[in-house]
């Protein structure tokens, strides 16, 4: 089943200088490379471009990484990993230095044995055979390289992008679960919502499902532990809205905010779609109900040009308007099921899988705080991009 490579069918390839991109990092003037897989020692992120003089402890990463934690409530994995991260450079004397920051988060729970008995097979709905067809090689524990533990550094440097973010303009990203299988939230106006609406319940008790509608929580909470019951998985939707962004950042063509938002997104695993503004929702309008009007806000003590409705999500012609960008990701099902699937080795021959390791029976709660820091890691790219 082997592919041939692009040098077996031209041999004149072999020798020429190709133009290999580095397939680890992402962002421009704010640069973050990571390493690391589900089952290695720990992944790290290095992070180019941070300002000099920002105030960073090891405290400021760990709400996030908090929120993100395996093992902490119910109806996610019961991978019971820490997640204390370590800031190895690019720090002094609680300020950052403007050089590479380095942070480590190790791995203290992995349980590689779990995999032992699919190390040949093919999981339906995993990156198995695609790995498989490129490298020739693949670490059968867990998602190897493609695992969503690597999402952990990820976190850790979107907590840094939300402090600048907070520091250089004042603003802010917040996401919530926007939708858990076919059970929809009724969330008015998604901008006004804070961190505290989305962590926790009117009556103070912790908001597990991550949806700021508590009727609504209720009920995805009891599909969730349903589907789970079943040895089953559920898909739904992350919605994140990001505020006080300036009006003027991204290009006009390649370089779009909605293009560079959408790479970076999908880049995460378990996303399957991607929309913002009034998204899919565009194609039963007519221009005249799909155009947001534009006025005068006077309400603040700078006027400013505004939107009275925002179907465009905050951002026209790939450039942001200063309105808020709010934007989608749709997230699948959890493809590790306790369940047989029927499948086929990387031999060829017929089998079942099953898999025994520990999983989210629907990854959407944990998804927030990853979608949330990679739009911060973006907008905050976009943002000294544009300074310069």
């Amino acid at each position: 089943f082997k592919q041939k490579t692009a040098y077996e069918i031209m041999p004149s390839l072999v020798g020429s200088e190709m133009c290999i991109r580095d397939r680890n990092s992402f962002g421009q003037a704010f640069r973050i490379t990571t390493a690391g897989e589900a089952h290695g020692p720990g992944n790290l992120v290095i992070i180019d471009g941070c300002p000099a003089g920002l105030a960073l402890s090891e405290d400021d990463l760990t709400g996030d990484l908090a929120r993100r934690r395996p093992g902490q409530r119910r109806i996610v994995t019961q991978r019971d990993e820490p997640d204390i991260p370590e800031i190895l450079s690019g720090v002094f004397e609680g300020k950052t230095t403007g050089t590479s920051i380095a942070i480590l988060i190790q791995n203290r729970d992995q349980r590689s044995r779990d995999y032992a008995a699919i190390k040949d097979k093919y999981r339906p709905g995993h990156a198995d055979y695609s790995f498989d067809a490129k490298y020739g090689i693949r670490d059968y524990r867990g998602g190897g390289r493609s695992s969503a533990r690597e999402t952990t550094v990820r976190v850790a440097a979107g907590a840094v992008a939300k402090k600048l973010i907070a520091t250089l303009f004042g603003g802010q990203v917040v996401g919530y679960v926007r939708q858990v299988g076919e059970i929809v939230a009724p969330v008015a106006d998604p901008g006004s919502l804070t961190i505290d609406q989305v962590e926790w319940l009117p009556g103070g008790e912790p908001n597990i499902v991550r949806c700021p509608d508590s009727s609504a929580a209720a009920e995805m909470v009891s599909l969730i532990e349903k589907v789970r019951v079943e040895g089953n998985s559920i898909g739904g939707v992350a919605e994140f809205i990001a505020t006080g962004v300036p009006a003027g950042l991204g290009e006009p063509v390649f370089d779009k905010l909605k293009a560079d938002l959408a790479k970076g997104l999908f880049s995460l695993p378990a996303v399957l779609g991607v929309e913002y503004g009034v998204g899919f929702g565009c194609a039963t309008l007519r221009g005249t109900d799909n155009n947001d009007i534009f006025y005068v806000d006077e309400s603040i003590e700078e006027r400013r040009i505004a939107t009275k409705t925002n179907r465009h999500g905050g951002i026209l012609g790939g450039i942001s308007t200063g309105m808020p960008i709010v934007l989608r990701v749709a997230v699948k099902p959890t493809s590790s099921l306790p369940r047989d699937q029927v499948t086929v080795t990387s031999e060829g021959d017929p089998t079942t899988s099953s898999t025994k390791g520990r999983h989210d029976p629907c990854v959407v709660p944990r998804a927030v705080p990853i979608v949330e820091s990679m739009a911060a890691n973006i907008i905050t790219d976009l943002y000294l991009q544009n300074q310069k």
